[in-house]
């Protein structure tokens, strides 16, 4: 393996973000890198709130909860870590694009994001981590879209909900 290569990859527990996580394991196996999946939380709230009313049993909480995530997702993507692949898992309290920004600190890092659909109010509401990294990070930023299985279901789900109005 080459010394200190790496590719560090996003992960949300989302659907959408299975496909980052898919292709960040393939460039891992393909430069016999190590995998660094990294999840990121926030208090409820944010931190200003959390430091107004500090409750270190919800912040273990929450931590544990994210370990949960990072966990599933590899197990709904792999059915658990795949073998033969150095695997150095990352939970971080921060912001995700921040966070993904400071692990991917290499110019020989390879940061793997997704790249979903947003609307004009949830870009309002939070930034896109992705667009973070492609203008803070120091390394290459691949960015993966969702899959199309997961478009036709989005699709599939929304004439479903179309047609129960209809029908009411």
């Amino acid at each position: 393996m080459a010394e200190g290569t790496r590719v560090v990859v996003g992960i949300s527990g989302s659907l959408a973000n299975l496909a980052a996580l898919h292709r960040a394991v393939e460039e891992a196996l393909l430069r016999d890198a190590v995998l660094v999946p990294v999840i990121a939380w926030t208090p409820v709230g944010g931190e200003p709130a959390y430091r107004a009313h500090p409750c270190p049993q919800l912040a273990e909480l929450w931590a544990r909860a994210a370990h949960d995530r990072l966990d599933a997702a590899f197990e709904q993507a792999f059915g658990g870590y795949p073998a033969g692949l150095r695997v150095t898992p990352m939970v971080l309290r921060a912001d995700a694009g921040r966070a993904l920004v400071a692990v991917a600190d290499r110019p020989d890092d390879l940061l793997v994001v997704g790249a979903g659909r947003r609307g004009r109010l949830p870009r309002i509401l939070r930034p896109s981590v992705t667009r973070h990294c492609q203008a803070h990070a120091v390394c290459t930023v691949v960015t993966v879209p969702p899959s199309e299985l997961l478009k036709d279901l989005r699709r599939a789900d929304w004439n479903a909900d179309a047609l129960a109005l209809v029908a009411a």
